[in-house]
């Protein structure tokens, strides 16, 4: 096992790296598995990941925030190497919707019982993601996170981002295109998900259901902004007749513009447009502990016309 743990991941900062690596150590040792545990930052990082598959290693455990979880299911997709997730950055979406505990005595626990999953991948432009990908709003309230990550506290440095976002987030002329549909909308925002996020507490109840989620905000005023950028952010979107759902296994977004910001898994990137997306079926092995698979179970499945239905965009 090789664990690589983010110098920059916000737990590791405000714990210190040598207690966090210590207690990593000594939480996941076992007479029957060797562990190595590495500490790295920037592109150090990325590659102690990209060499994990070529150093013999059957499971790679990444201590870190969504974006660099993500990167290393990019490289471990559609291989037999399984991954493993510490839970130490901000949002830690995969981390939560497996069932893991937010503090680092309780994740690690977890880690240990947990056991190998095949679980979905979406693909933007060929690249793989793990949870979720957005432009205009999404992509605006990424950056401003970004700018604002060491020079503020968590929660004011989040509420400074929602601020900026939805002031410099406008209007975009979107085209959806599925199955060779296209149907135009005015937005201010698109969000893709692998999978519906289904469940209170923006988690998801399947991360295997084959499929991705889609998210339109349709512009319709300031006022109508702040209320469905709330809901979104909260996970209460569902009710909000500004937000338009719809499910597909491949769908491209067109613009008008030739390339956006994208964020996905909390990195922003500028894409080319238009953006490609795609679901990699069970292409990624993830450690879930026992808890977590019960809980994924007992939320039960979505409703099928949900998940089965045609693309419902517009007014309506």
């Amino acid at each position: 096992m090789l664990v690589v743990l983010n110098a920059e991941a916000g737990t590791v900062r405000d714990l210190g790296a040598a207690r966090v690596r210590g207690e990593v150590e000594a939480a996941l040792a076992r007479v029957d598995m060797d562990v190595e545990v590495v500490v790295a930052a920037g592109k150090e990082t990325a590659a102690a990941i990209d060499a994990a598959p070529h150093r013999g290693f059957d499971t790679l455990v990444v201590g870190a925030g969504d974006g660099t979880v993500s990167y290393a299911a990019s490289v471990l997709a559609g291989t037999d190497i399984v991954l493993g997730v510490l839970p130490l950055g901000t949002m830690n979406l995969l981390a939560h919707d497996i069932g893991l505990p937010r503090d680092l005595a309780g994740a690690l626990a977890a880690l240990r019982r947990a056991e190998p999953v095949r679980v979905d991948l979406g693909t933007l432009n060929g690249r793989p993601f793990h949870g979720v990908s957005g432009l205009g709003f999404f992509s605006q309230m990424a950056l401003a996170r970004e700018q604002l990550r060491k020079k503020r506290g968590r929660i004011v440095g989040w509420l400074i981002a929602l601020l900026r976002a939805l002031v410099r987030s406008g209007r975009i002329s979107l085209e959806i295109e599925i199955a060779g549909r296209r149907e135009p909308i005015e937005a201010y925002a698109a969000l893709v998900t692998v999978n519906a996020f289904d469940a209170q507490g923006l988690h998801r109840s399947h991360l295997d259901g084959g499929h991705l989620e889609v998210l339109v905000a349709e512009d319709r005023g300031a006022l109508a902004k702040i209320r469905a950028s709330a809901d979104v952010l909260v996970g209460s979107w569902r009710g909000n007749p500004g937000i338009h759902t719809f499910t597909a296994e491949r769908l491209t977004i067109h613009a008008r513009r030739r390339r956006a910001w994208v964020a996905t898994d909390g990195e922003v990137t500028r894409e080319n447009l238009p953006l490609r997306y795609a679901i990699a079926p069970r292409a990624l092995s993830l450690l879930v502990p026992p808890e977590g698979l019960r809980a994924r179970a007992d939320a039960g499945a979505p409703d099928a016309e949900t998940l089965h239905g045609g693309p419902r965009i517009g007014p309506g």
